[in-house]
C-alpha cells in the first residue's frame, strides 16, 4: 500500500475516533442530565409517560385494589444535523496531534451545542412558572432567592421526586447572582471528576446539581433558567455522532463531515419548573 493512502487511512481512522471522543466529553452539558435513549429506528420515537398511583386497603379475601394509572406515550421526533469543514492536505494535520484535535473538538462542540439546544427547546416549551408577587418574585428582578425557593416548593407540591435526579440550569449572569446568596455560595463544590463532562462549574444545593450554560433561551431582557427532574425530559438518538472523512483532489483536501440524528421533548410538564430572570 503506497505511503499516501496508509496516511489517509490512518487520519480518517483518527479523526473519527477524536470527534467522538471529543463530542463525550466537552459535547453537550445537558445530555446526561435528561432522560435519554440510543439506537432508535425510525425519524420518531415515544417516551411512556404513568401517572400517580392511589393505594387502598383490601377487606380480607378480597381482591387487591387495581391503581388504575394513567397511561401516555410523548413523541420525540429526530432530525439529521451536519457540521463540516475543509480541511487541506498538510502533513501537519495529520501527523500533529493537537493540530488535529483542534479541528475534530470544533466539529464535536458544534453537534454538542445543538444537542444542547434541543433539550433547550424542550425546556422552553414547559407551562410551569416561579413567578407571583405573593412569593416575592417578579421579572424586574434577576434570579433571586426567592424565585429558587418557590420553584423548588412547585416541584415538591407537584410530588417530582427527591431522589437525587433533579437539576437546574442557569446563565452566567445568574450564576454571579446565585454565589452572592450565602447558602448558594458554601454549598458543596461539584468537582470534575464527578461530573460526567469535564471543564465546567457545578455545585449541590437543595437537592440539586446546579449549572451554567451560555445557551439558554433570552426573550427580551428576559434569561430562562430551569429547575427540572431528568425524567422530564427526553432526549433520543437514532445516530450519534459520526465522522466521514473524503479526500477531494480538486482542493487537494479533505472534507470532514461530522453528523447526527437526534430530538428531544418535554415528557412531563409538572417536572420543569422555569425561573424568568432578568438580565
Amino acid at each position: 500500500m503506497p505511503v499516501s493512502t496508509q496516511i489517509d487511512a490512518v487520519f480518517t481512522k483518527q479523526f473519527q475516533a477524536e470527534v467522538h471522543e471529543a463530542y463525550q466529553r466537552h459535547g453537550s452539558k445537558l445530555r446526561p442530565t435528561v432522560r435519554s435513549k440510543t439506537g432508535v429506528t425510525g425519524s420518531s420515537t415515544f417516551f411512556p409517560k404513568v401517572g400517580k398511583g392511589t393505594a387502598a386497603a383490601k377487606s380480607r379475601h378480597g381482591t387487591v385494589p387495581v391503581m388504575n394509572l394513567d397511561h401516555a406515550q410523548v413523541e420525540c421526533v429526530l432530525q439529521d444535523y451536519y457540521a463540516g469543514d475543509w480541511v487541506d492536505r498538510l502533513d501537519e494535520l495529520k501527523t500533529n496531534l493537537d493540530e488535529r484535535q483542534v479541528i475534530a473538538n470544533a466539529g464535536a462542540y458544534a453537534l454538542g451545542r445543538k444537542t444542547d439546544e434541543l433539550i433547550i427547546a424542550a425546556l422552553d416549551t414547559g407551562t410551569k412558572e416561579a413567578l407571583g408577587t405573593a412569593a416575592g418574585t417578579t421579572d424586574t428582578d434577576g434570579l433571586t432567592k426567592a424565585k429558587v425557593l418557590l420553584a423548588f416548593e412547585m416541584l415538591g407540591a407537584a410530588d417530582v421526586p427527591d431522589d437525587g435526579n433533579r437539576y437546574a440550569v442557569v446563565g452566567w449572569k445568574q450564576w454571579s447572582q446565585l454565589l452572592a446568596i450565602d447558602e448558594f455560595a458554601s454549598a458543596e463544590y461539584v468537582g470534575d471528576d464527578a461530573l460526567p463532562w469535564k471543564g465546567t462549574q457545578a455545585k449541590r444545593w437543595l437537592g440539586a446539581l446546579w449549572m451554567p450554560h451560555s445557551g439558554l433561551t433570552k426573550a427580551g431582557a428576559l434569561r430562562y433558567c430551569y429547575f427540572y427532574h431528568r425524567t422530564a425530559i427526553g432526549h433520543a438518538a437514532a445516530a450519534e455522532v459520526q465522522t466521514d472523512v473524503t479526500w477531494h483532489g480538486d482542493r487537494a483536501a479533505h472534507f470532514v463531515a461530522n453528523m447526527m440524528s437526534q430530538g428531544a421533548a418535554l415528557v412531563d410538564d409538572a417536572g420543569v419548573v422555569r425561573m424568568r430572570a432578568a438580565e
